[in-house]
């Protein structure tokens, strides 16, 4: 995780994200770095387009609480129902132990 941090930092920072820079940043970090794992995430970060990768996870963020609660009042209804169901089965326990208390006097 760190190597993608070190990245966009760089990438804030409007440096160029090689493998010597983020080897420089990753060092100053106190992270030693992996050579394959700097090739491979600079690879494969050359075709990306962070600055519209960043725009697209905001606004992923920003609709993922009005997603949540449906699932939410989901949950609550779920409680609400078994607390009935909770309440009645104490109320046919009661009724159970009336009856039996009846037969004997």
């Amino acid at each position: 995780m760190e190597y993608v941090y070190g990245a966009l930092l760089l990438h804030s920072a409007g440096k160029d994200i090689d493998v010597e820079n983020l080897k420089k940043v990753l060092a100053e970090a106190g992270v030693k770095p992996d050579d394959a794992r700097l090739k491979s995430l600079v690879d494969s970060l050359k075709e990306v387009k962070i600055d519209e990768v960043l725009k697209n996870a905001a606004a992923v963020a920003l609709a993922a609480p009005a997603a949540a609660a449906p699932a939410e009042k989901k949950k609550e209804e779920k409680k609400k129902e078994e607390h009935k169901e909770e309440k009645k089965e104490e109320a046919n326990e009661e009724e159970a132990l009336a009856g039996l208390s009846s037969l004997f006097g």
